[in-house]
Parts: structure tokens; C-alpha cells; sequence
């Protein structure tokens, strides 16, 4: 035991004599302001945090299961998107027509008319934002298929649509089926 107090104590003298109290504190002020940056690194957090991601990231496609209803709902090809603006609440824990846990659905929507590739028939599409967390950052989509001119705001897919809501913060969007489009006569 006597050995190891002796090498210590060589040891610190050693590091006395060679440095200041200056410099012990400004390396140890060094090393503290670096470990307090590093949980603010850059670091794709999107596998770690089990947020869902298209199969083109590895994970399964999310579909109906219904051969009436094809695709994935996290791809911004799906057949109900062909006017949709915004991140897919089927990527930030919602559905293709629910919001995901802490928002609220918008009452003020957009409405676009989709054809469905099983039935060869028009929808009518209810896009509606869901308020009140920040935004998802999950797959985006910017279809813009029949948008109309600001002109006609209520086909035009470009406002906050969260201003009628509780919250005016953007997470996702939805696309819901209000029914089949007629044709004009």
C-alpha cells in the first residue's frame, strides 16, 4: 500500500510542478463544455425511437389489408395523397385518418378528389391537419394534383390549416374519405 501512496503522490507533484491551477481549470472547464454538447449532436434518432418509416426504410408497409383500399399508407404515392401537403400521420403515430396521440384534428380542411386504381372511381378527400405538437418530420409529401389557385382557399393546400384548431402548430396531415364523387350531368 505504502508503493501505490508514494506513486500517487510522485505522480501529483510531478503534474504540479509541470502545469498551473490555470490551465488544470481551463482544461477542466474544456471537458465539461464538450460533454455538454454532445447530447446536442447531429444523430438520425429515426431507428432509436421506433418512429414508423415507409418499407423503403426496412420496415413492412403499412396497408388496409383491404384489395379495395392498395398501397402504402406511409409512401407519398398512395392513391388517397394525390393532394395532400405535409408530413403522413401514418409516419408520426397516426393513421391515414386519425391524428396521432396529442393533437387535434383541424376543423378547417382542404378537399381533393382522388381516383382509386382498385375501382377505377373518384373520392372525395377530406385532407385535414393535425394541431398541436411540432411538426412530425416524417415523410413529406407535396402532391399537388387539382390544387386550385389562393383564389379558392378551400382547394388550395398551401394555408395552416391549424388556425382552427385549439393550437395553430402543424404535426401531420390526414386524408379521409368523405364519399364517391359524383359526375356532373
Amino acid at each position: 500500500m505504502a508503493d501505490l501512496d508514494k506513486w500517487t503522490e510522485t505522480l501529483a507533484r510531478g503534474i504540479a510542478r509541470s502545469s498551473s491551477r490555470r490551465s488544470l481549470l481551463a482544461w477542466l472547464g474544456g471537458t465539461l463544455t464538450g460533454a455538454s454538447v454532445l447530447p446536442v449532436l447531429p444523430v438520425s434518432r429515426a431507428h432509436a425511437s421506433g418512429a414508423p418509416g415507409g418499407a423503403g426504410e426496412g420496415r413492412p408497409p403499412i396497408t388496409s389489408g383491404n384489395p379495395q383500399d392498395p398501397g402504402d399508407r406511409t409512401q407519398c404515392d398512395y392513391w388517397r395523397y394525390c393532394a395532400i401537403d405535409g408530413y403522413l400521420c401514418t409516419c408520426c403515430g397516426g393513421s391515414v385518418s386519425a391524428c396521432p396521440p396529442g393533437t387535434e384534428m383541424s376543423p378547417i380542411t382542404w378537399i381533393g378528389t382522388c381516383t382509386n386504381p382498385a375501382d377505377k372511381r373518384a373520392y372525395i378527400i377530406s385532407y385535414n391537419d393535425c394541431c398541436g405538437l411540432s411538426s412530425c418530420g416524417h415523410c413529406l409529401c407535396n402532391r399537388n394534383e387539382g390544387d386550385r389557385p389562393p383564389v379558392r382557399p378551400q382547394s388550395n393546400n398551401d394555408y395552416n390549416w391549424c388556425l382552427g384548431a385549439e393550437s395553430s402548430v402543424y404535426n401531420c396531415s390526414t386524408a379521409v374519405i368523405l364519399g364517391v364523387a359524383t359526375e356532373r350531368g
